[in-house]
């Protein structure tokens, strides 16, 4: 595709003055010396994003047209946007764009199948957010016209937008404008609502496709097995799919189509918050070398990243490409899954380590999408907190959920593919009381079931949610695996699962297009 000039959209910016596809070098060079990313002695540049650390959520907006009020849930926490005041928005963010020195242009690709990919471009005043945007979208020669075609991202992140004046919720904006396949944001340095408002587009046009887009990970093992960890924030996504003795296709945005799984990304946005080399040796590594991006790190006084400090944000987070891991699957691409993981960080410490769904549990608790909020990972959230997330990922999810619940349900029947829930959160107690499960015990979990050595397995039926839990698993405390065994007032474990199971069902009332074996899925009580 022919990109247009960057004077065509409004810029004025000379020749010598506009940057575009410039290279790791150099956009980290630019960025020490133009924006104050400082540098560790391991190469990797530390930036911070001021007063967002995490996802603005209650900045987010569509632009209303006859189409999108047809298409968009409007419930999910996505503000209408007149077209007039996009455009008088997008006016805005041109002109600062043209006030600052230098104008950062960068193209790449969403999607790593040729007719399921976007085309998009990046304008931005600052190079740290262009090389993020190099590495967590994809670099493809892909040709557009047999894709889904081009969107354009306007980026200015330091820009206050005039609340008053445009009637916002705040100085802060994301917007799209579907049908022109356009996206502004301003207000914000954290580098994640670029990808996710990409990621948003894609998770729009690809169900008329048949296709399900998920916010999950993914890696594939020896046997060419496939493993979907779909979640929220901080329930290990990354951390499960960047597996030893696995190969990662993505560890955040998929889509699964009958001929298989195919990321979205060409990179991974990580958590940094208690990283280390002897739990997370893939990402550890990723993160201590040159070009690495570190968001909201602290350095200690050696100018070394201090990943258990928290001072900043627990929202600490590392970008880097897909050719900054060793277990890598080439292709991003991958036969249709085996196993689907749901990923829970249960507060409340009631729900098992894993359990094993049937059919009408799996299509509850994808539209439940369970799990706590944890802190950082949006503004004003600063402890975990109970929440529901449709889809385990419903800010990103643009359409009505049961359009995706359907999807998922083809995939599983036609597929035969096993699901599963996962609970990376509490045992032993709330938050607050109980600990979080230790990352080993989670991981010989998802290997145990990765290595189907559950099959000859018993299980037994838990009281409160009629979940099927194993009984034993090899390396597991038996002990773990029911969580009402962990806690050491049992009749309190009562209360806290009465409480949550009261939760998923009031939850689940707005769900009114779900039929009655699915609603059957839910708790006993």
């Amino acid at each position: 595709m022919t990109f247009k000039n960057p004077t065509d959209h409004g810029f004025t910016h000379t020749d010598s003055t506009t940057f575009k596809n410039l290279g790791q070098e150099e956009l980290v060079k630019h960025a020490i010396e133009f924006t104050g990313a400082k540098q560790t002695p391991e190469g990797s540049i530390v930036v911070y994003t001021g007063k967002h650390t995490g996802r603005a959520a209650k900045d987010k907006y569509v632009v209303e047209t006859a189409l999108t009020n047809q298409t968009i849930d409007w419930e999910n926490n996505v503000h209408k946007m007149s077209a007039e005041t996009f455009a008088n928005i997008k006016k805005d963010i041109i002109n600062h764009i043209n006030s600052s020195e230098r104008l950062y242009w960068t193209t790449a690709n969403v999607g790593s199948i040729e007719t399921l990919s976007l085309s998009a471009e990046l304008f931005s005043t600052h190079p740290s957010h262009s090389l993020f945007f190099r590495y967590l979208m994809r670099e493809d020669s892909f040709d557009p016209k047999k894709g889904f075609g081009h969107y354009t991202v306007y980026h200015a992140p330091t820009l206050q937008v005039d609340s008053a004046k445009h009637g916002t919720q705040s100085e802060t904006v994301i917007a799209m404008d579907i049908e022109n396949n356009e996206v502004l944001i301003a207000g914000t340095l954290y580098a994640g609502e670029i990808k996710k408002s990409l990621f948003s587009a894609m998770n729009y046009i690809l169900p008329e496709r048949g296709i399900l887009p998920m916010h999950a990970g993914a890696n594939v093992d020896t046997n060419k097995n496939v493993s979907i960890f779909f979640g929220l924030s901080g329930t290990g996504k990354t951390t499960l799919s960047t597996q030893e003795g696995s190969l990662l296709i993505g560890d955040d945005e998929h889509g699964l189509s009958d001929d298989g799984i195919f990321n979205f990304e060409g990179g991974c946005y990580a958590k940094t918050y208690k990283l280390s080399k002897e739990s997370e040796p893939g990402i550890f590594a990723a993160s201590n070398r040159f070009g690495a991006i570190l968001e909201n790190v602290v350095l200690n006084d050696k100018n070394e990243p201090d990943f258990n400090d928290k001072s900043i944000a627990e929202n600490g987070r590392s970008a880097y490409p897909l050719s900054f891991i060793d277990g890598v699957e080439p292709t991003s691409k991958g036969p249709v899954a085996k196993d689907m993981f749901f990923l829970t960080a249960d507060a409340f410490g009631v729900l098992p380590p894993v359990a094993k769904l049937n059919r009408s549990q799996a299509m509850y608790y994808f539209l439940s999408g369970y799990t706590a909020k944890l802190a950082g990972t949006e503004v004003g959230v600063t402890e975990p907190t109970a929440t529901f997330s449709t889809c385990f990922g419903a800010p990103f999810m643009m359409r009505n959920a049961q359009e995706y619940a359907d999807l998922l349900g083809h995939y599983i029947d036609k597929h035969n593919i096993k699901v599963w829930l996962v609970n990376t959160g509490w045992t032993g107690g709330a938050y607050g009381v109980g600990e979080r499960f230790p990352l080993k015990v989670t991981r010989r979990i998802i290997e145990a079931i990765q290595k189907n050595e559950l099959d000859n397995t018993g299980f037994e039926t838990e009281g409160f949610f009629g979940l099927n839990l194993p009984t034993e698993i090899k390396g597991v405390d038996a002990k773990l695996l029911n969580a009402k065994n962990t806690w050491s007032d049992t009749s309190a474990y009562d209360t806290a699962a009465t409480k949550l199971a009261g939760m998923f069902h009031e939850n689940f009332k707005k769900f009114t297009k779900a039929t009655s074996d699915v609603a059957a899925g839910g708790p006993t009580v």
